[in-house]
């Protein structure tokens, strides 16, 4: 299964037939194990990956910074699922270093974000601090590059 598994994180192609084909397998060999993987939890979904500067979004992403005071028995763990259930969490992981929680962040515009922070991450007990950075600009994505050296760049969404 692993080498199904590695396929999946190359292409994102969820056809059966064509990852047949790749692994040398019947459809329905490939099939059985992608079911598998749903019903174990390692296959969580498809996500297309689109080009920031070329999808149809007005929204911007911000890196959010969280200290937040660990629990007797829990730890980090309930507060951080607490944070990831919000609909504006893209991502939330556990870091090592000057913060805890490194929350990934998607608002309609600058303000959406910094109320979200604000108003509801930074008012829940036991976080002790928030810190906000805008995206401005992707390079790469989930290994993919955005852009062939040299090639020019328009002013960030979020510019003047």
């Amino acid at each position: 299964m692993s080498d199904l598994l590695k396929i999946l994180q190359e292409t994102a192609d969820p056809d059966s037939s064509k990852l047949a084909k790749i692994l040398g397998l019947a459809v329905e060999d490939v099939e059985k194990q992608l079911h598998e993987l749903k019903e174990n939890g390692s296959l969580l979904g498809w996500v297309p990956l689109l080009h920031p500067s070329k999808s149809p979004s007005d929204s911007v992403r911000a890196v959010i910074e969280v200290k937040i005071s660990p629990e007797r028995e829990g730890g980090f763990d309930r507060l951080a699922h607490r944070i990831s259930k919000f609909d504006e969490v893209e991502a939330c992981h556990l870091m090592s270093g000057a913060y805890d929680l490194m929350v990934i962040v998607q608002g309609k515009n600058l303000h959406a974000v910094a109320s979200f922070v604000s108003e509801r991450l930074s008012t829940i007990e036991g976080v002790l601090s928030t810190a906000t950075h805008f995206l401005l600009r992707s390079y790469k994505e989930h290994g993919h590059l955005l852009a062939k050296d040299g090639e020019a760049y328009e002013k960030p969404p979020v510019s003047a």
